[in-house]
């Protein structure tokens, strides 16, 4: 036996496929396909035919074909365009929306979720006490209906604080304002806030010389369209 042989003739396989593939809505059938087109890649063929993926499996070249058009349907694998070495165009299989719903996007709702658990920590240190059932139900109505990211809670909540107004009132304006001007984002909303303060600023020099060392804070409140 050929022990270097077999030590060279192995695949990696992402330990993730075999925990999370039930959260992908995969079958065990639909699995052992995609380690099918995987091996192909790791051969150097990128777009096997139906029958050389149906070869060594137990399952006719119908049903397979069935599992790929399901596996294309729930934008788990793609059939692109590319160019090979001869500048000819032919097509290839590319996992990488599988790769991406199973690493990305998980590790991204992972941090979603532990960035939500300490938003209601953060509320309450600034607030000093616990909150109240309608302020709970307010927060998790930012979240889950407006679909507005933790990162963008807190950041109202740090402008309500320097705004010298710490009220729920006052925060909800703040988004909502944020969701007329389309600002999804920390560095957006930092964008406009530094907008705002050099617009601000100007005015400020050119009305009254008195007024030059006054600190101003954004007022999301105020519409600068």
């Amino acid at each position: 036996m050929n022990i270097e042989h077999l030590i060279v003739d192995q695949m990696t396989i992402p330990k993730k496929l075999l925990t999370s593939y039930k959260e992908l809505n995969l079958k065990e059938i639909d699995v052992i396909v995609i380690l099918q087109i995987h091996r192909f890649f790791l051969e150097g063929k990128q777009f096997p035919t139906l029958e050389e993926i149906s070869r060594p499996l137990t399952i006719p070249e119908q049903e397979c074909a069935l599992i790929l058009r399901h596996l294309i349907q729930n934008q788990l694998l793609l059939i692109e365009s590319q160019v090979n070495e001869h500048d000819q165009l032919g097509e290839v299989y590319s996992l990488k929306p599988l790769w991406e719903k199973l690493f990305i996007e998980k590790d991204r709702q992972t941090e979603e979720n532990k960035h939500e658990g300490t938003i209601f920590i953060l509320f309450e240190q600034e607030f000093g006490r616990p909150l109240s059932p309608f302020e709970i139900e307010m927060i998790n109505s930012w979240l889950d209906e407006d679909k507005i990211a933790p990162s963008l809670i807190k950041a109202a909540l740090r402008e309500s604080v320097l705004m010298g107004k710490l009220n729920f009132k006052y925060i909800d304006r703040i988004l909502q304002e944020w969701k007329r001007k389309g600002i999804r984002t920390v560095d957006q909303a930092r964008d406009v806030a530094k907008s705002f303060r050099e617009h601000q600023t100007r005015r400020q020099q050119e009305t009254s010389e008195k007024r030059k060392d006054q600190s101003f804070y954004y007022n999301w409140l105020e519409d600068d369209d």
